[in-house]
Formats: structure tokens, C-alpha cells, sequence
């Protein structure tokens, strides 16, 4: 497949045409990704929990997203691959935003950073990287790095309040010059008043059909642990057949039917001979 562009992806958006995002956070997940042909992959700050056994993603550092970034770069070959911006990279200033954003490009290879929230502190962030040169990806609604001042995980616009804020970020985040959008768990409704005023595609989650969807690879898998989001839908149970193989080769060990003859290498008398005589001259020696 040809490399997925801004482009292509904006004229996806014009034709109609559903934009498929999955993330991904090392080299295998990457490659499954490319195998299925998926238009963009996102190597999300949620690789702090689902990889790193974080209990936020608050918690994962600029340089564990650029190890998960490269690594998912390596696997990336047709796909547009973007990468959060982790909390704290971004907050200090325009300048610390711009240079984090160009460690991401240089080191890790992504095609484009992703960064929550639209507020005015935000969209100066978003301008001042696009006035580097690197493509911005908005992400607004349920912002999880933000997510205790919002009142926790849950659905945003949903009050009049709320609702308003919503539209007004993304707006203001396309006009700082976002070349796409995240929406995250916000009524169908919400998204659909503010689309007609959108010209960059729009990825939901939570959010309805919008241009495109995202989900986490986890999740759709099956293998996330405990309760999902509402808008979560399992594909798989990756999770229970990994538990399952793990357990069913731990009992063959612990009986000894593994390893069998089939899994072990063999050797000409010769070799086996030699090894016996080496072994008797250490023992030997050892006396």
C-alpha cells in the first residue's frame, strides 16, 4: 500500500470515506496493524497503562513514548503514524512544546503529535508547532491527562456547560491549525452540531461515526483487564487465549511431557563421546 498522506486523509474525508486509526505501542502490534491495513496508527500516551503497568498516563515520560514510538515506527510502513505528547512536555511554554515535538519527529520518526485539550493555552501550543513544520493532531472532549478536572473518566458535553466547551475546543483547535482531530466520548448529537463547522477529519471515540474511529489495540482485542469504556467493542479475546496457552504449557513442563523428543536436537556419537570425555577430565580436574 502507498504511504497515507494529510492528502489522501483530507480527501478521504471529502469522499466520504471512513478513516480506520488503531494504536499501537511496540514493533508486533505495528506490523498487525500494516497487515490489516489500517490508515493511521496511534502510539497513545495509554501505552503508560496498557504497556508500562502505569496507573495514569500522567506518568509516562517523553523518553518511554519515544522508545514505544520508535519501536511501532519500525513496524509502520504505509500507515500515518502520530504519537501523544505526553503530560508535562508541552505545559511550560511554546518552545518546550516545539522542541518536544521535534524530538518526536527526529527520534522516533512519527508523521505527525498529538496533544489534549483547545483552550488558549493549547492552541498556542498546537500553532507553535505547526509554525515548525510538524503536522498537529487535536484531541478534545474526554481528555484523560486532564481528565480529574474535567470530573474523572467520563462522557464530556453533556451538559449546556459542557456542550459548549466542546465545540468551542474544537474549533479552536482547528483554527490553530490542527490537520485532524480526536473527539473522545462525547453524545453523538454534540459532534453532529459542530461537524458541518469542521474542515479537517475528525476521529471519534466515544463520539459517534464521525470521519473516522479509533480504538485502543487492547481493548478490541480483548486483552485490557477489567471493565472497558461504554464505546468499546471486543473483536477478540487475545487476553483469555494468551492465559489459556500460558497455562496449558506451564502444566506440560511441570509433567515433563514438554519438552518432547520432537523439540530437542540430537547429536552423532562422535560429539556425544567427546562431551563424555570432557566432562570426565573437569571431574578429574575438580577431585
Amino acid at each position: 500500500m502507498p504511504k497515507m498522506t494529510l492528502t489522501r486523509l483530507a480527501e478521504m474525508r471529502a469522499q466520504r470515506e471512513p478513516i480506520v486509526m488503531v494504536t499501537a505501542y511496540d514493533y508486533p502490534e505495528a506490523r498487525a496493524a500494516e497487515r490489516a491495513g489500517v490508515d493511521m496508527v496511534l502510539v497513545g500516551d495509554s501505552g503508560a497503562q496498557v504497556k508500562l503497568g502505569y496507573d495514569s498516563t500522567v506518568r509516562v515520560s517523553v523518553d518511554e513514548m519515544i522508545m514505544l514510538a520508535s519501536a511501532v515506527h519500525r513496524g509502520t510502513e504505509s500507515a500515518f503514524l502520530v504519537c501523544d505528547l505526553p503530560f508535562g512536555s508541552i505545559e511550560v511554554s511554546d518552545a518546550q512544546a516545539v522542541e518536544t515535538a521535534v524530538r518526536f519527529v527526529r527520534e522516533a520518526g512519527v508523521d505527525a503529535v498529538k496533544l489534549e485539550g483547545g483552550n488558549e493555552t493549547k492552541s498556542s501550543r498546537i500553532r507553535a508547532i505547526v509554525a515548525a513544520g510538524i503536522p498537529v493532531v487535536g484531541h478534545v472532549g474526554l481528555t484523560p491527562q486532564t481528565a480529574t478536572a474535567l470530573g474523572g473518566l467520563r462522557a464530556q458535553g453533556r451538559t449546556e456547560e459542557s456542550a459548549r466547551r466542546v465545540v468551542r475546543e474544537a474549533l479552536a483547535v482547528q483554527e490553530a491549525g490542527a490537520c485532524a482531530m480526536v473527539i473522545e466520548a462525547v453524545p453523538t448529537e454534540i459532534v453532529d452540531a459542530v461537524l458541518p463547522q469542521l474542515r479537517v477529519p475528525v476521529i471519534g471515540i466515544g463520539a459517534g461515526p464521525s470521519d473516522g474511529q479509533v480504538l485502543v489495540l487492547q481493548d478490541l482485542l480483548g486483552v485490557t483487564e477489567g471493565r472497558t469504556a461504554a464505546f468499546v467493542k471486543r473483536y477478540g479475546s487475545i487476553g483469555e487465549a494468551s492465559t489459556e496457552a500460558i497455562a496449558a504449557y506451564a502444566a506440560e513442563v511441570r509433567s515433563g511431557a514438554f519438552p518432547a523428543a520432537e523439540h530437542q536436537y540430537g547429536a552423532g556419537e562422535e560429539a556425544v563421546r567427546a562431551a563424555r570425555e570432557a566432562a570426565g577430565a573437569a571431574s578429574g580436574e575438580n577431585d
